[in-house]
């Protein structure tokens, strides 16, 4: 299945998307805020897991975007699109998203699409390990009804 805005097309992983997202994941600023990936795990194990599953209980996933494409509005965008579907295609009656308290652009993306973050829904990462710094994350919270006003103004 494909989606598209205006100006993108999101579709599920294919093979040709390895390499590029293993360069992508081999730039530090780019992984600022996620654990870092083996040149292997980046090519290989990471997608083929996110074509199977995320990998633990979570009923959410996320993103990350290569380096030059920052500041051009992509993020919003993608995210509005993955909303308008989730809402109207899916009928959700709630979508969440989560980032470390300190990656403020993606809690800026979060803020701007409407959702609302309270700290009492913060967690501890499953997936990070105890200590490290990227271990709690802020969760973000956009209901279908609030989602509907938002977009009817």
């Amino acid at each position: 299945m494909e989606l598209r805005s205006q100006r993108l097309v999101l579709r599920p992983w294919e093979d040709r998307h390895r390499q590029p997202f293993a360069d992508m994941s081999a730039d530090p600023a780019v992984m600022g805020y996620m654990m870092p990936l083996t040149p292997h795990a980046a090519h290989t194990t990471w997608i083929d897991n996110q074509r199977n599953r995320v990998g633990y209980d979570a009923p959410f996933t996320g993103w990350r975007m290569a380096r030059p494409f920052w500041g051009r509005g992509y993020a919003p965008e993608a995210a509005a699109t993955c909303l308008r579907f989730g809402f109207e295609g899916l009928d959700l009656p709630e979508i969440v998203a989560n980032t470390v308290s300190a990656n403020l652009r993606s809690r800026r993306v979060m803020e701007k699409l409407g959702m609302v973050h309270d700290p009492r829904d913060d967690f501890d990462h499953p997936r990070v390990p105890r200590g490290h710094p990227l271990r709690r994350q802020v969760l973000y919270r956009l209901t279908r009804e609030r989602w509907l006003a938002q977009n009817a103004a």
